[in-house]
């Protein structure tokens, strides 16, 4: 055996190189933890040029061998290859137990602390939600038993806008100071801020230290670049190990932050989720690299010595390296809680749409908040006129001294009368539209719409690369799908999902209903899914319109998503053609979602068809999507990179802050030109003195005379003989109220019958006048004078005052609001502020020629309500009488809807009838709930049924029935000590009878409604049950109460509703009743004085749904009564500057 060949045997049997991967006969600890939990790093030797110390120079090592180029070759015997390849193997299995381990326990959250002396940072910013909270403090508490307990010091420190450490300096770790910790730990409040700074700032002057801890649930305050660069200043030089953590966080912007900030002082970083959508560690992360590697080394000896050597040698080798070679990379990977169960289905809350779509009805535009619309009332185009003795255009300069110049949008300048109270209302409307679309972002950046988007269409194919390029993302892409199957399949019509790499693989031949057991079927397909090939994307998109597709102009809604992480085998030209051909006339969308991965990772040495940067498949993508009126979705472990959706809600508040900066860009001129006027006055003091006593010499103008009633009857009954009597009865319908020219003329008389035929109202009582009559020049023609004119009544509304119950009444939200809304109350602030006297006059004067506004308008300020200008007739004490008595009403509303969110009302709703049966569905989809069930339904028999001596009885019903009594009987304390220990024996088995169980309780005698509790659709037909239903309730009118719990069916909700509403019940759900609780908690507590925050849940039940919507009603009119009373106060602060202002001239 030559030099080359010993060196190798050499390598092979290192065992220093076996040690250092992690294959040793000795544990670094003095335990006896098995080699994968080893916490520390073994130390290695001097390297004397055999010692490798990555798997992947081995495999170099083993690649170098050509005998024609003056390279020797290298053999080796059967023996030294055999037991190579058993050591890797070994490896390779001590990773994978390693992995498991780091997954499980306080490591899973947390990850794998190292160092000997601990400061534990946390944030608190992300803990407002109270479930939140004990979660977190409990996997603080796992933290502590289990990790750092081990260590030497500790320190702790608390953050949010302050810090709040819980010891000046690090402690020695003993009893009392791990039970310290652990208070502190349970003690825990939330804050609002993350001032990561402030903390790192505080703990890193603590030298002590050899290891820090930062758990960061939400974004910091700080920019990345701030805290890096500080981070790098304060460890340069100190031996300290950082550990970032995010602890179940969605933000993006938190997860890139802590990451690179990990990266810029040479830490560990590890991203954890409670439902494993970001799940990401350094450790597990190398390793996998490490794992991928040894299986390239297994692959290579295999392709090396096959060539080389012959007979069992061969097979043998095959044998050991074809087990592990051919191991799926998911077989390594971390997976999600729960990634094999069944979906957890979801029905969304809210209807789908495009960004783009969403604007047409909450854009700037469609809300009338373009800043244009808003000025264009008070904007006028400078007027010019050509003068023949200058022969030249003149413009006038009289608009530009009394207005702001303005910029529009084609060009031209305006004239602009600035309104501050109108600019100011309009710059909050523009903030509250911002915060909406912020929210709108949000909504768009997590669970299954941070990977798909918004999945719009009714009918959808999903196409999924399954290329080999993606074996170590396999797992992320069923976890993609299994997010888009829970959250946003349910309500579509029809959907199929095909993957691809070189060979098609369809789920369906064709597409089928959304169903939930078609969606279960497909989540298990998609966990078979095993990634090999290239990208043939052309074969499966033509796949999926020729088949899927082929009536694709029969239907409209249709779409195609495809999740890919790279470019496709085919040019992009030729894909854009295809797509555009093929969706061109039709309602057929491609959306592209493209998933960058890490492009260090070359996993199994494939060379793709066809490669490109990400930045070059983004371009290509885009120019695709393009071709198909589609969307472009581009997102990775950061976060989302680009998206069309949040780019056109981005370009929306763009323009919101480009029209606030506008208007205040008018404002500030206007502050500074009326500080100029007062300053340099345009008038001197002795001229306004002169054109004062100018005006004064001035003659006044005479009033023209009175159009009188008289000349207009003449002329009406001249034209019309034979109804004279019927002229000056309608006559009277008109009376001069004043001889200004303002005012305009009668109108004529022939007008009047035709107004009145238009309309169809009941006749008024006609006012009392009085007549004299008298002939006429011309033969027997008569004429009538009016001596008295019917009274013009203008009846002044006050605000009542309110008196509502303290006790709750037992009713429905419906039969309470009918003595109790806000109508009923007479709150209704256009009824009570605006009656017809309040409404702006404006009409023409012939003799003047043009608009004149009634002499009225100047006295009272004016408002637009519903596109009507109307005039404020109350005071502001008046007003604020008003929004006392509203904010009364509104605080009682929202204890009624405490009243009914607290006890067995939440979950059952209010029992109104003395004589009800209360049917409960023990099928087996029931089993999971049935605990809670029966403890509900326990405090609904003394809660409601004993304490209100209600007669009931108790059925529960599968696939078959079972009733508590054979009638109904009295509710005493002993017939509810005997219905609880019968509740207290149900079990959950079998299907939903629900036709069954209504026909048995709508047998018993005296029985005046049922209450029926199910979680899903039952076993036969909806419409036979609802036909079947109202034959029995002919014979006595019974009514039906449904309550659905933890129902996700469209259609069962559905059935519900319409069986209850078919006989005079009401639909009950118990979705959302924490968030109504804590919102209505926060009303009380914080105030009511916005209307967008809190808010309550959607609440699909008939009681909550009625009150909720009468709760949003008295808000809106709270807040315009407020904004009402802040205008009127500064109209009467203007008009008491302008009457100073004319005294102080007259004087």
């Amino acid at each position: 055996m030559d030099t080359h060949i010993r060196k190798m045997a050499q390598l092979l049997d290192n065992d220093q190189f076996l040690e250092k991967v992690g294959v040793t006969t000795k544990s670094s600890l003095q335990d006896d933890r098995p080699p994968w939990q080893d916490f520390t790093v073994s130390h290695l030797g001097t390297d004397n040029g055999l010692l490798v110390t990555h798997i992947n120079k081995t495999k170099d090592l083993l690649c170098s061998r050509n005998s024609r180029n003056g390279v020797e070759e290298i053999e080796f015997t059967e023996e030294t290859v055999t037991d190579f390849e058993s050591r890797l193997s070994k490896v390779i299995e001590l990773y994978q137990q390693r992995i498991q381990w780091l997954l499980q326990d306080s490591r899973k959250v947390f990850g794998l602390i190292k160092g000997t002396k601990v400061g534990l940072v946390v944030d608190v910013s992300h803990m407002s939600y109270r479930p939140r909270l004990l979660d977190f403090q409990k996997d603080l508490l796992c933290l502590i038993d289990e990790q750092l307990c081990y260590k030497k010091q500790l320190y702790c420190l608390s953050f949010s806008t302050e810090i709040s450490p819980l010891w000046e300096s690090p402690k020695n770790i003993n009893v009392h100071v791990l039970h310290e910790a652990r208070q502190w730990i349970q003690q825990l409040e939330p804050g609002q801020g993350c001032n990561l700074l402030k903390a790192l700032k505080h703990v890193l002057t603590m030298k002590e230290l050899n290891s820090l801890v930062l758990i960061v649930g939400s974004c910091p305050d700080q920019s990345l670049e701030i805290l890096s660069d500080y981070a790098q200043q304060c460890v340069l030089g100190r031996k300290l190990q950082t550990h970032a953590v995010t602890y179940d966080c969605s933000h993006p912007g938190s997860l890139a932050v802590i990451k690179n900030l990990a990266e810029a002082v040479r830490g560990h970083y590890h991203c954890y989720s409670s439902k494993g959508e970001n799940f990401d560690s350094s450790d597990v992360h190398l390793l996998l690299q490490e794992s991928q590697k040894a299986k390239d080394l297994l692959k290579s000896i295999k392709q090396t010595f096959q060539r080389r050597t012959r007979g069992s040698l061969i097979r043998r080798i095959a044998d050991v390296s074809t087990e592990f070679a051919n191991t799926a990379p998911s077989n390594f990977l971390p997976k999600p809680p729960k990634h094999e169960g069944p979906l957890v289905i979801q029905t969304p809350c809210v209807l789908a749409k495009t960004s783009a779509d969403w604007l047409k009805t909450n854009g700037l535009k469609a809300k009338k908040l373009n800043l244009y619309q808003v000025l264009a009332p008070n904007a006028f185009s400078p007027v010019e006129e050509f003068v023949p003795i200058l022969k030249k255009t003149v413009s006038s300069t009289l608009h530009e001294k009394a207005m702001m110049q303005f910029e529009w949008y084609d060009g031209t300048v305006k004239n602009i009368h600035v309104d501050l109270p109108v600019l100011y209302k309009y710059q909050k409307l523009l903030a509250k539209m911002v915060r909406i679309y912020e929210k709108r972002i949000d909504w768009l950046s997590v669970a299954s719409r941070r990977i798909w988007g918004s999945v719009c269409e009714r009918r959808v194919v999903i196409l999924v690369d399954i290329s080999v390029t993606n074996s170590m993302y396999i797992i992320r892409i069923q976890h993609s799908l299994r997010l888009l199957l829970e959250e946003q399949m349910s309500n579509k019509d029809y959907f199929n999902i095909i993957a691809f790499g070189s060979d098609v693989v369809p789920w369906q031949l064709e597409l089928v209903p959304s169903q939930p057991e078609n969606l279960q079927n497909a989540w298990r397909w998609v966990l078979s899914l095993q990634c090999k090939g290239s990208r043939n994307f052309m074969s499966a998109l033509r796949r999926a319109v020729e088949v899927d597709f082929k009536d694709k102009d029969k239907h409209k809604s249709q779409g195609l998503y495809l999740l890919t992480t790279g470019i496709p085998d085919q040019e992009t030209h030729t894909i854009s053609a295809y797509v555009a051909e093929v969706c061109r006339g039709f309602d057929l969308q491609l959306h592209v979602c493209l998933f960058s991965v890490m492009e260090d990772v070359d996993f199994n040495r494939i060379i793709p068809a066809r490669y490109a940067n990400p930045t070059e498949t983004a371009t290509a993508f885009k120019e695709i999507v393009q071709a198909a009126n589609g969307r472009f979705h581009w997102f990775g472990e950061a976060g989302i990179f680009e998206s069309n959706d949040i780019t056109v809600i981005l370009s929306e508040m763009e323009k919101a802050n480009n029209y606030s900066q506008k208007c205040t860009f008018l404002v500030e001129a206007l502050k500074q030109r009326s500080v100029n006027q007062s300053v340099n006055p345009f008038i001197p003091e002795e001229d306004s003195k002169m054109l004062t006593k100018k005006e004064k010499r001035r003659p006044q103008k005479l009033q023209s005379p009175k159009p009188t009633a008289l000349s207009l009857a003449r002329m009406y009954i001249k034209d019309n003989h034979g109804a004279e009597r019927n002229a000056s009865v309608r006559v009277l319908a008109w009376r001069p109220t004043s001889a200004k020219p303002e005012i305009p003329p009668a109108q004529t008389i022939k007008e009047w019958p035709q107004t009145e035929n238009k309309r169809k109202h009941k006749p008024r009582k006609q006012p009392e006048f009085s007549v004299s009559a008298f002939y006429t020049d011309k033969g027997r023609n008569v004429g009538t004078v009016y001596r008295k004119y019917p009274k013009i009544m203008c009846i002044r509304k006050l605000v009542p005052s309110v008196t509502l119950p303290k006790k709750e009444e037992i009713c429905s939200s419906k039969e309470w609001l009918t003595k109790y809304s806000i109508k009923k109350l007479k709150l209704e602030l256009p009824r009570l502020m605006f009656g017809p006297g309040c409404t702006h006059q404006k009409k023409t004067v012939e003799s003047l020629h043009k608009k004149v506004s009634a002499k009225y308008c100047t006295i009272f300020p004016s408002v637009e309500i519903n596109g009507v200008v109307k005039h404020l007739q109350f005071q502001s004490k008046e007003l604020e009488i008003y929004t006392e008595q509203l904010e009364k009403v509104l605080q009682r509303y929202i204890q009624r809807i405490q009243w009914l969110l607290s006890g067995s009302r939440r979950l059952f709703g209010t029992i109104l009838e003395a004589n009800v049966c209360v049917l409960i569905d023990t099928s087996g989809s029931m089993d999971p709930y049935l605990p809670h069930v029966t403890k509900e339904l326990t405090s609904l028999i003394w809660e409601q049924l004993r304490k209100n001596e209600v007669r009931f009885n108790l059925l529960r019903f599968a696939e078959n029935t079972e009733i508590w009594k054979e009638c109904l009987v009295e509710a005493t304390d002993e017939t509810c000590h005997d219905a609880v220990q019968w509740v207290s024996k149900f079990h959950a088995h079998g299907n939903t009878c629900i036709l069954m169980a209504l026909q048995k309780a709508l047998s018993f005698q005296g029985i005046e409604a049922l209450y029926v509790l199910t979680d899903g659709k039952p076993d036969t037909s909806c419409s036979l049950i609802l036909k079947e239903i109202e034959r029995l309730r002919k014979k006595q009118d019974i009514k039906i109460h449904t309550i659905s719990f933890s129902c996700t069916d469209r259609g069962a909700n559905e059935f519900l509703k319409k069986l209850a509403s078919q006989t005079g019940g009401r639909y009950h759900c118990s979705f959302g009743d924490v968030d109504g609780q804590l919102a209505a908690h926060r009303m009380l507590t914080e105030g009511l004085d916005d209307e967008d925050d809190p808010v309550f849940p959607y609440f699909e039940g008939d009681d909550l749904k009625k009150l909720t919507q009468e709760v949003a009603k008295a808000r809106r009119f709270l807040k315009q009564a407020k904004s009402l009373r802040l205008l009127l106060q500064k109209w009467n602060i203007n008009q008491k500057d302008d009457s100073d202002f004319k005294k102080s001239a007259q004087d």
